[in-house]
């Protein structure tokens, strides 16, 4: 009897609070869409373009490397450094992270932070190295590699020394 006087003074409230309480519910899990979906789409290219030539580089796929780079002379001793290692290296591990990205009309600036294992030969010693850069793109539907900056892995060849 107690139960039904207090269901029935608060009736009007649950009526209220249960519909409330199920619509936050259901709004809490919704994703929610970019708030600018073109620089997310550009965002997302950027991000592909950086794991294609993380990609390239530990497969050592030279012209899949190449493809992601302007043709610029700046560009040419990163190009011969990269094909250095390859012929150097039979085995290359690599793991960029991306730190943070500044996206500036066509310019984008990715800072990334790298380690990597370098290995002559399968049965020889191996090199670790880490460090940090800046990978500076262009671009808008089509993200190319314009310059570098700081300590990439790029060119190790004649950056490690091989314990004996």
């Amino acid at each position: 009897m107690i139960l039904l006087k207090f269901l029935h003074k608060h009736v009007f409230v649950l009526l209220i609070i249960i519909p409330v309480i199920f619509s936050l519910a259901g709004t809490g899990c919704s994703k929610k869409a970019p708030k600018y979906p073109e620089d997310h789409a550009r965002f997302q290219r950027v991000v592909q373009a950086i794991k294609a030539l993380e990609q390239a580089y530990v497969n050592q796929d030279a012209s899949g490397f190449q493809e992601l780079l302007l043709p610029l002379e700046n560009l040419d001793l990163l190009e011969a450094n990269v094909r250095e290692d390859f012929a150097t290296f039979s085995s290359i591990r690599l793991d960029l992270t991306i730190d943070r990205m500044v996206i500036d009309g066509d310019r984008i600036s990715a800072f990334v932070s790298w380690q990597g294992n370098w290995e002559r030969t399968a049965e020889g010693p191996s090199a670790q190295a880490s460090g940090h850069g800046i990978l500076l793109w262009s671009g808008n539907q089509v993200i190319l590699l314009r310059r570098i900056e700081g300590d990439l892995p790029f060119g190790m060849t004649h950056r490690l020394d091989f314990p004996s």
